[in-house]
């Protein structure tokens, strides 16, 4: 009866201290939270903050799953891309639990996209301009283009449209950032197959820079992209010395998006092998 009571004690205790653990993440070193959700502690709290009313719910048991915990495992889900159940397990959440906090948090997220996904006006866009040539001296730069293929589960439907040429399912993300790798527009919903040309082209940003709502600034972008008054690409075949500074210039810019595409790959492996899809997270 003792040792029955010792092991009930003892268990009691386990679960007391995965419970008050699970009520605050946060609370390890610096450099833990970093390796576990690629982010620090301060925009940890901020994503808390921000998405804190949508969160707050009941769960399955009896307790409502802090929101701190939802954040704090949904983004050990897309830095890790563990699936649901493994990391489920490890802050004693079930799956089900799970999948309805990583939708949750997602959907909070995406409702809140065009607050900090935007092209820069008034003060920010002479901040962005002035940035940017301080790269390479490149004059009036608003952004810089580029696509970059994200792999998906094999689609139910359409299957060949989602193929690219290193024969993977994919989506083909278009992408726009400043100097300091933050994006400022984003198209994520064509298919692999989807030339950039097509995905520019039907795009918000073409109708924002053809019908004038932006005219004292351009964007830049590699040759897969069509040369526009607002879109500059680099020379096919420069001859002259200022057409190939232009040229240098030119590279020397659009490479911060691609190490902005970089950076985001490197921070999530979901971004980089996106095994997730709907039915994961429903």
């Amino acid at each position: 009866m003792a040792a029955l009571l010792r092991i009930q004690e003892r268990n009691r205790i386990r679960r007391e201290r995965i419970f008050r653990d699970r009520l605050d993440p946060l609370a390890v070193p610096e450099e833990d939270l970093i390796r576990k959700y690629r982010l620090p502690r301060a925009e940890i709290i901020n994503l808390v903050e921000l998405s804190g009313e949508d969160l707050e719910r009941a769960t399955n048991r009896s307790h409502s799953v802090p929101v701190a915990v939802q954040v704090a495992t949904s983004l050990r889900f897309f830095a890790s891309g563990t699936f649901q159940n493994v990391l489920g397990d490890s802050c004693g959440l079930s799956q089900p639990t799970m999948s309805r906090i990583i939708n949750s948090f997602t959907e909070s997220l995406v409702r809140r996209v065009n607050e900090f996904v935007y092209l820069p006006a008034g003060r920010e866009k002479r901040k962005t301009i002035a940035e940017f040539a301080a790269v390479s001296n490149f004059p009036n730069v608003l952004g810089v283009i580029d696509g970059t293929h994200v792999p998906i589960k094999s689609p139910s439907e359409n299957v060949h449209l989602y193929i690219k040429s290193k024969n993977f399912h994919s989506i083909n993300v278009q992408l726009v950032c400043d100097k300091n790798y933050f994006v400022m527009d984003v198209v994520l919903k064509w298919p692999g197959s989807t030339h950039e040309s097509f995905i520019l082209r039907n795009s918000s940003l073409t109708q924002i820079f053809e019908n004038g709502i932006i005219t004292d600034g351009w964007l830049l972008g590699d040759s897969g992209y069509p040369s526009k008054p607002w879109l500059l690409t680099p020379l096919r075949n420069p001859v002259s010395l200022e057409e190939l500074r232009y040229n240098n210039s030119h590279r020397t810019t659009t490479c911060v998006v691609e190490r902005c595409i970089g950076v985001l790959k490197s921070a999530s492996d979901v971004y980089i092998h996106l095994v997730v899809d709907c039915s994961m997270i429903k």
